[in-house]
């Protein structure tokens, strides 16, 4: 698994090695000083632009800077923005979601999609991904075998259309009439809609 605190180390190494300030290779880079601090320290993964540029300082490919980090094979792809990988370990995505673009995120909603992601994993990655991702990830879920808990936390990221085809489903008979309670505070126009499917006899009070 991809250990960021290990990849900065070795940029650290790197530096030291080449006897460099971190303001001389921020120099070399047109960073700051302090982004190679957060670099070194683990707080921060450079973009595909910077790895190429950090590659070339110190003469060494760009995939052998992502190995000093210890990724499995489909991490490096990831990292590498060789988002043609079809294969997405939920565990693996989660570990670097936070060092990918979203548009390396969106392209594998397909696979994910595949091993029945569970809400859990969605809400992690909602804070990393564009939001339609969140949305068709969230389309995939059995939301009736689901804890509520975690639907109370994943609600509010999804967008109106899915939060829409929740209630739906309510009308449906498909998900508890509960799931309204959870619906009302995100979409305003809901509240006409729910004493409307109440008078018809959709819901319960």
């Amino acid at each position: 698994m991809f250990d960021i605190i290990k990849f900065g180390l070795h940029i650290s190494h790197l530096r030291k090695s080449a006897d460099m300030t971190q303001s001389e290779l921020a120099d070399k880079l047109n960073l700051t000083r302090q982004t190679i601090s957060k670099y070194e320290r683990g707080e921060s993964f450079p973009d595909m632009s910077i790895l190429m540029s950090i590659a070339d300082v110190f003469a060494i490919p760009v995939d052998s800077l992502i190995q000093a980090g210890g990724p499995t094979k489909t991490e490096s792809q990831m990292l590498l923005h060789n988002s043609s990988t079809d294969i997405a370990v939920i565990s693996e995505v989660l570990n670097i979601a936070p060092f990918l673009k979203p548009s390396v995120l969106d392209k594998l909603v397909e696979p994910l999609q595949s091993q029945g992601i569970d809400i859990s994993h969605i809400i992690e990655l909602a804070e990393y991904m564009n939001a339609k991702s969140v949305d068709a990830l969230a389309e995939s879920t059995d939301f009736a075998k689901t804890d509520p808990e975690l639907i109370k936390r994943l609600i509010p990221v999804l967008n109106e259309e899915s939060k829409f085809n929740i209630f739906e489903r309510v009308l449906e008979g498909e998900l508890d009439w509960r799931f309204i309670d959870m619906l009302v505070p995100y979409i305003e126009y809901i509240r006409p809609l729910v004493d409307a499917a109440i008078l018809e006899g959709f819901c319960e009070v």
